[in-house]
């Protein structure tokens, strides 16, 4: 059985349903993130695992224990939230036992394990210090030791980075990932960042309106979206009006080009209009180019972002944009100018309402 389970979850705040009948079954050891924008109910779903909020129905069960009836203090949930919360009259050292201290833990046992929580974060030469003399990244990886301190059996991250630049960000998030995996504990990250998402989870949960649109993993979730939304809201991706042609052949037409498809194209007949997809790193400009399928089109504009060029196409009304990575003998694709974009017909994905 798996470890956390989510049965059917729903949570309304009087006549607004914020979460809408949520499963999820998260493995032991696995990292899970739930990626969406504000509003989603990404937060709610977790403040219900962690106890601050009870489900309106379903249950949430951790390693076989139903926790409905359980308070917060307990479920064995250690919890780092976007604002640091650490307590500023105490120094890291008794931050980092503060768990431990309620908990009624042995002063040798509370000593023991501060001191390898906060070998763990590498902040040990810091212990006497108080919050307030430690940059923003020092106070979340405290707060992140506090957590894990009294060996909870899931740990919660809500935001944990956003309040962070990103050079932080970007360390902290590689960091907290390592610890997860060194620790093997069940871990819940909530963001609104999807290259945090992708860069560090086991699984994604994207989510959308108080649904899961999709859960897999960051390659199925960035390569093979489910739904309009997953493929909008995850990553850069040419959304690209079609007709269907044959239906029997998996033909479509895009602008002028007739393209043949490697997904089946269903139900439609010829003449119906569908959306398909293309992630701008899918194609290319170079005359040796390997693909089985292309698009021509007139650049519209081409801008330099360092280690990509992003260029611009319009093809039969379509603005579609497409990267190719820097070189020093690079040529910028000229506005007005025709240029034919090579790639794989199986670049092309459907995208479902």
């Amino acid at each position: 059985m798996s470890f956390l389970v989510l049965e059917n979850i729903k949570k309304s705040f009087g006549q607004v349903q914020v979460v809408k009948d949520f499963s999820m079954a998260i493995e032991k050891g696995e990292f899970v993130s739930f990626l969406g924008p504000s509003g989603c109910g990404k937060t709610t779903v977790l403040r219900m695992i962690a106890g601050f909020e009870t489900p309106s129905d379903g249950t949430v069960v951790i390693n076989g224990k139903n926790q409905n009836r359980l308070k917060t203090n307990q479920r064995n949930i250690g919890m780092v939230f976007q604002a640091y919360a650490l307590f500023p009259n105490m120094n890291v050292f008794d931050n980092v036992a503060f768990g431990l201290k309620v908990a009624g833990k042995p002063k040798s046992e509370i000593e023991t394990r501060v001191k390898e929580m906060l070998e763990l974060i590498h902040l040990e030469h810091l212990a006497d210090r108080y919050p307030y003399q430690l940059s923003g990244g020092q106070q979340q990886r405290v707060a992140l030791a506090r957590a894990l301190a009294p060996k909870p059996q899931v740990l919660l991250l809500d935001e944990p980075l956003s309040a962070l630049d990103a050079k932080i960000r970007v360390s902290l998030r590689e960091e907290i990932r390592q610890i997860q995996s060194r620790l093997g504990i069940t871990t819940v990250f909530v963001t609104h960042d999807q290259e945090e998402a992708l860069s560090i989870s086991d699984r994604i949960v994207v989510m959308n309106a108080g649904r899961a649109d999709q859960i897999g993993t960051p390659s199925e979730i960035y390569n093979r979206p489910a739904t309009r939304f997953v493929a909008s809201f995850v990553g850069t991706l040419n959304i690209i009006d079609a007709v269907v042609v044959d239906p029997a052949a998996n033909t479509i037409k895009v602008g002028e080009n007739v393209v043949k498809l490697r997904e089946p194209i269903g139900a439609l007949k010829g003449g119906d209009k569908l959306s398909i997809a293309l992630r701008p790193e899918a194609g290319s400009l170079s005359d040796n180019a390997k693909g089985d399928t292309s698009l021509t089109g007139k650049v519209t504009s081409s801008h330099f972002l360092g280690s990509v060029i992003r260029t611009k196409i319009d093809v039969g009304g379509d603005q579609i944009s497409f990267d190719m990575f820097n070189a020093p003998d690079a040529v910028m694709p000229q506005a007005g100018e025709t240029v034919t974009l090579c790639f794989n017909a199986s670049d092309f994905l459907i995208v479902r309402e």
